[in-house]
């Protein structure tokens, strides 16, 4: 059907002189970008399954990292739902594992919610601090521990992060560094923007990656984009327009580069 209406496009407006080769390619890369978006949102919500039965606890299931991972919800916290964001950061983590290789690297979800992001950079070989607020953190550790026990090859922690709060106290810079930061929706109508900027401000060291994917809602989002920007280069690394959905790679601005060492004489 796409096809279709491409190829009657082109006909229609090449016949009559009115499309050049520029719009013509343009038109086709965007058909190209909607049918891939169709496609990878598609094959990342096949990754989710649900209880055959009724269970006195709501949970979620879902297939990565060649596991299946079962993940409580509580559906009366915003913060303990398994979001959309978080399926397409798992998505990425799995399906590029070899260019983001987590391995025994230090990696700190900010807003973990449910945990789902945590558990599978866990089962991907990571060390891996998953965070959120106090009342989050006993669902969260659940979560965490009964998906990667025995399964991941380091064990998992979960600490209290509140942004903004303490940060130096229970994250000090000149002993914490993470190789990652990873976000999932985190940006959204809440009061706490200027706290989540000063929290990834301040455990993001030179040569930290961030792998942030947001859902856009309101312009609230765009505004702390542009903020974000202030501190951090950002690099797009997928789209996916029917989610509203984007993933982003971030470095700290400025970063100085990595020089070889001098040989000693």
């Amino acid at each position: 059907m796409i096809l279709w209406f491409l190829l009657f496009t082109v006909k229609k407006y090449h016949n009559v002189g009115k499309m050049n080769n520029k719009r013509i390619w343009k038109i086709i890369i965007i058909i190209k970008w909607e049918k891939e978006d169709e496609q990878i949102v598609a094959e990342i919500m096949r990754r989710r399954f649900f209880p055959t039965v009724i269970t006195h606890k709501a949970w979620e299931g879902f297939h990565f990292a060649g596991h299946e991972i079962r993940i409580t919800e509580a559906t009366d916290c915003y913060g303990a739902v398994v979001w959309p964001s978080a399926l397409v950061l798992c998505h990425f983590l799995e399906t590029n594992s070899k260019q983001y290789n987590l391995v025994d690297k230090n990696v700190i979800e900010i807003g973990a919610g449910t945990g789902l992001v945590s558990v599978v950079a866990s089962l991907l070989g990571a060390l891996v601090t998953a965070t959120d607020l106090p009342e989050l953190l006993g669902n969260l550790q659940h979560n965490v521990l009964q998906n990667t026990k025995l399964k991941s090859k380091h064990r998992p922690c979960v600490k209290e992060l509140s942004w903004g709060i303490d940060l130096e106290k229970n994250f000090p810079r000149a002993s914490c560094h993470f190789d990652y930061i990873m976000a999932a929706d985190v940006v959204y109508h809440h009061p706490f923007l200027d706290e989540l900027l000063l929290t990834f401000d301040h455990l993001c060291k030179n040569d930290t990656v961030i792998l942030w994917a947001m859902k856009f809602r309101l312009d609230k989002e765009n505004q702390f984009v542009g903020r974000f920007q202030t501190l951090f280069d950002l690099e797009v690394l997928s789209n996916f327009p029917s989610l509203n959905i984007t993933l982003y790679k971030a470095m700290r601005k400025g970063r100085m580069k990595v020089r070889p060492s001098k040989l000693s004489v």
